[in-house]
């Protein structure tokens, strides 16, 4: 991503950088079309001895391809927000190798539970997506997967639904992260410590408003509400484990510029890190794998992140056996309602499983997403009001 130039202004008004402003919507909604591309891609290359390294390419370039097709008109700075992670059976998260670093992660094998993660941005506003797969399995009516896979798989689209019902202006992030908490104890499952959703705004991926996961005495978020014309990036991941995942001894390759530090930098290959990251990823995530010098990024990224020029996604794990699910996808609060513009659909007949959500959860999932319009009634109310009162004057 390149920084804003005086030809392609960052607008200061905030309000102009909102829902509100249909051009904005507009990019919000090509953002998510090239992020479920870029994914459904990706799941379509998942198979038995496909190579991680190769996958997390993969998606990159659907994403960096299918940009360059939108607003060729105008010079508007779009890419890869996110770049693709595959993360295998009890790997959480994070992980996007660096093409010198493949042989450290082995071909998908038949029974693999793949997870995808991925997101794009287009002039900044930013779609997020991520989805599980089974390597060498297609699931169906007649032969679904049961199991704890399945039981994972419903628990994670159970959260999906409340997220997306609850999440509308006025309810509470409170409200999302107990309702999660009900779900997994209808589950029987683990939500994973650590997962944060996040309000989006443009070219800032985490915003200050926080749903979190799971809520502990050490994981606590500030308690807000939802307003209208807000963006979010709503994050599940769900597991047979005990949902406390640890850093790997696997390098991190996929970091973000902390924007408030600087630092004179000795090493010559951490200051070609430092101008290419400032030149190319001066506010979004990235993957070392981006640059043209893999083996200089390597080397410098050690200094900039000694001295906390940049913010490392370390690539997580559970206990070797667990299996968890991850969803992700992409909120907009519109007046209209809430719209998920990102995800893939959900075949519940695909998966089995003998637990299924409480009462108050299955009430939750019935709302709708989409706002009551009452104005139009308001007024035809008034204006009945108004004629009975001139009709008694007569």
């Amino acid at each position: 991503m390149a920084a804003a130039s005086e030809e392609d202004p960052v607008v200061d008004n905030e309000a102009e950088e909102d829902l509100s402003n249909s051009d904005i919507c507009t990019k919000y909604r090509e953002a998510g079309k090239i992020a479920n591309l870029a994914l459904e891609g990706v799941v379509s290359q998942v198979a038995v001895g496909a190579s991680i390294v190769s996958l997390c390419k993969f998606g990159d370039e659907v994403i960096t391809r299918s940009v360059a097709s939108i607003f060729r008109s105008k010079k508007v700075d779009k890419g890869v927000a996110f770049p693709t992670c595959i993360s295998v059976n009890e790997c959480v998260c994070h992980n996007s190798p660096i093409e010198s670093e493949g042989d450290q992660h082995p071909p998908l094998q038949e029974g693999d539970v793949v997870k995808i993660d991925l997101g794009v941005h287009v002039d900044g506003f930013i779609a997020v997506v991520g989805h599980t797969v089974t390597v060498g399995v297609a699931p169906s009516p007649e032969a679904p997967i049961g199991d704890e896979l399945g039981n994972l798989m419903h628990a994670g689209h159970v959260c999906s639904e409340v997220a997306t019902k609850l999440i509308r202006p006025g309810n509470t992030n409170q409200q999302v992260t107990q309702a999660w908490a009900k779900v997994a104890e209808n589950f029987k499952v683990n939500l994973v410590q650590g997962t944060l959703s996040h309000q989006m705004k443009r070219y800032v991926i985490d915003g200050n408003k926080v749903i979190i996961l799971k809520e502990e005495l050490e994981n606590k978020v500030d308690d807000f509400t939802f307003e209208l014309n807000e963006v979010y990036a709503v994050d599940i991941a769900v597991s047979t484990g005990d949902g406390k995942p640890r850093e790997s001894e696997l390098r991190t390759t996929v970091f973000k510029r902390a924007v408030d530090k600087n630092y004179r930098l000795k090493m010559r290959a951490s200051r070609y890190l430092f101008n290419e990251v400032n030149s190319k990823f001066p506010t979004l995530p990235f993957t070392l794998r981006a640059f043209e010098d893999e083996k200089q990024a390597r080397m410098g990224v050690v200094e900039c992140q000694k001295h906390e020029l940049v913010t490392p996604y370390p690539v997580l794990y559970e206990r070797e056996g667990d299996k968890i699910v991850h969803f992700k996808f992409t909120l907009l609060l519109l007046p209209s309602g809430t719209v998920r513009i990102t995800g893939m659909p959900f075949e519940a007949g695909h998966f089995t499983t003998e637990n299924a959500p409480e009462e108050e959860i299955q009430q939750i999932m019935a709302l709708s997403s989409k706002t009551k319009k009452n104005k139009k009634k308001k007024k035809k109310k008034a204006a009945g009001e108004a004629a009975g009162e001139a009709a008694s004057e007569e």
